[in-house]
């Protein structure tokens, strides 16, 4: 059954309005009209929030408009058979202004001679990933969607359905209205070497957590792995120091690089248990699970003590080797 139909149907039965959806799912009431007239598609399911809070108003089965709307999207992709068409030249000019001054002739003559060719995809791709995993973080921030809202002179609605339609959005699809709205205000520049697509972007700090992003394309023989820091080895040879350590916290330590400074065991160590406070991460459920395991904390502070002696031990044998070789 369509999904626009089953929406109506329901807000009938449970006597609500548009008004009410949209309040409920945090979004304006045009944009609900839209998506139930069928002027708007709806939008992926995980691409977006609005499914589980409308699920949740209409008092649906769990997952059942997201269902519904997979459903109906894969049967429009079995009757598409044009091409898809390439970049509307103003999300092009875009792209290209945010291109640092002394790379940018190169890559307009790129993308001029190869229209819509794999650079030109390559570039707006990776400008798009960085953008979408921005306001996919911040959706529920709202701190950041007011600053958006601020920043274009809309409204906390207006702003936050405007970035759902975005996440919504693709390679093939993005418009000048989500170029202005994201790319421009988000991107402050980037960069890339037309002869290894190393790329750089450079990101707005005043709507970014992160200032910067780098993507390396490197060709490697399979297997081939990075050589690990000299103090990384030293920190898994001192159970006192890496014990209780993750796989994946381990694999994250294995992969931290430095160019000119080469970090100490203790280094390592103190990384370690950044990663396991649950106050340096948002996702608060971090937060509640340390609180339960605190019935152990005894335990926990000998572990503490122990680590504590093995880092004053290590560093007593740092700073006098002679002893140490005695």
């Amino acid at each position: 059954m369509d999904v626009c139909l089953v929406i109506q149907q329901r807000l009938r039965e449970l006597g609500l309005e548009q008004r009410d959806l949209a309040a409920a799912a945090q979004v304006t009431e045009s944009y609900i009209s839209q998506l139930l007239t069928r002027k708007k598609a709806p939008p992926a399911p995980n691409r977006t929030d609005i499914y589980e809070k409308m699920n949740a108003f209409l008092k649906l089965p769990k997952g059942q408009l997201s269902a519904m709307v997979e459903e109906q999207q894969r049967e429009e992709w079995k009757k598409k058979v044009d091409p898809p068409t390439p970049l509307h030249r103003e999300v092009r000019e875009v792209v290209i202004g945010k291109c640092r001054g002394e790379r940018r002739k190169q890559v307009r003559e790129i993308f001029e001679k190869q229209a819509f060719g794999e650079l030109e995809r390559l570039v707006t791709q990776k400008l798009l990933d960085v953008t979408k995993r921005i306001a996919r973080d911040e959706l529920e921030n709202e701190h950041w969607l007011r600053s958006m809202a601020k920043l274009r002179n809309q409204s906390y609605e207006e702003a936050r359905t405007i970035i759902l339609e975005f996440l919504d959005t693709d390679l093939f699809n993005i418009s000048v209205n989500h170029c202005t709205a994201f790319l421009a205000p988000m991107i402050e520049s980037w960069d890339i070497d037309v002869m290894t697509f190393a790329m750089e972007v450079l990101l707005n700090p005043l709507l970014s957590p992160v200032q910067a992003v780098h993507f390396q394309f490197v060709e490697r023989e399979e297997g081939e792995r990075a050589q690990a820091e000299p103090g990384f080895e030293e920190f898994l040879s001192l159970p006192d120091l890496s014990g209780g350590a993750t796989e994946e916290e381990l694999e994250f330590l294995r992969n931290l690089r430095f160019k000119r400074h080469r970090p100490t065991a203790v280094f390592y160590y103190r990384v370690l248990q950044n990663l396991k406070d649950p106050l340096h991460f948002r996702d608060s459920s971090l937060l509640r699970l340390h609180k339960r395991g605190d019935a152990n904390s005894a335990e926990k502070r000998k572990q503490v003590d122990s680590r504590k002696k093995a880092i004053r031990r290590w560093t007593k044998n740092t700073m006098n080797p002679n002893k140490r070789n005695n």
